[in-house]
């Protein structure tokens, strides 16, 4: 189903199951690799690891999937989100600082680097809150790159989230074959009072 329109050609699409996901498959993987191979991430993965990110993601009960897609079925960004209580290796880092059960946890952002400055980015965060059940989530949760100057980093605190205090050190391999970590930080915003 199409959400939204940003250009002629450039449209975010809302995905429920993986029958709806087949024609977006093979572009997600290519996109997925190519987002996390920028700065500042820099890291490698492979096709059936992008592949199994998608799949876990359609898996998981009360998920939003959300593809900015160009054309038909190119995917030129990404934006992932679950209830934080699917997410375990999450919860250790922020147990007891909010509530497990009524947070939602924004897992995946990624806009391929030609189509940045469309407002794809910011339109992915906000589409996901929307489709957050305010009913039952009181908090939306993410985590960003702790490296100055990171423009995600902005972009999240101009739409309300603020630092929560907790840093998470994420190991990952490099482009270069290396493994190395980087630094990321917690993010909440209050979705209702």
């Amino acid at each position: 189903m199409e959400l939204r329109r940003f250009d002629r050609d450039v449209s975010l699409v809302r995905i429920q199951n993986t029958r709806e996901a087949l024609p977006y498959r093979a572009s997600f993987v290519g996109a997925y690799q190519t987002v996390w191979s920028e700065p500042p991430y820099h890291e490698k993965f492979w096709p059936y690891e992008a592949e199994s990110v998608l799949k876990r993601q359609l898996q998981t009960d009360g998920h939003v999937t959300l593809l900015a897609v160009r054309g038909l079925s190119t995917v030129v960004g990404f934006g992932f989100a679950v209830p934080l209580s699917s997410r375990k290796d999450v919860v250790r880092h922020v147990q007891g600082l909010l509530p497990v059960a009524s947070t939602f946890y924004l897992s995946e952002l990624g806009v391929l680097d030609q189509y940045r400055g469309l407002g794809l980015g910011g339109a992915m965060v906000e589409e996901r809150i929307q489709a957050i059940d305010q009913q039952v989530y009181t908090y939306a949760l993410l985590r960003a790159s702790a490296r100055k100057g990171d423009r995600g980093l902005d972009m999240y605190t101009q739409r309300d989230f603020e630092d929560i205090g907790v840093y998470m050190e994420v190991p990952s391999r490099r482009i270069d074959g290396k493994v190395s970590t980087d630094r990321r930080l917690f993010l909440s915003r209050v979705l209702r009072s």
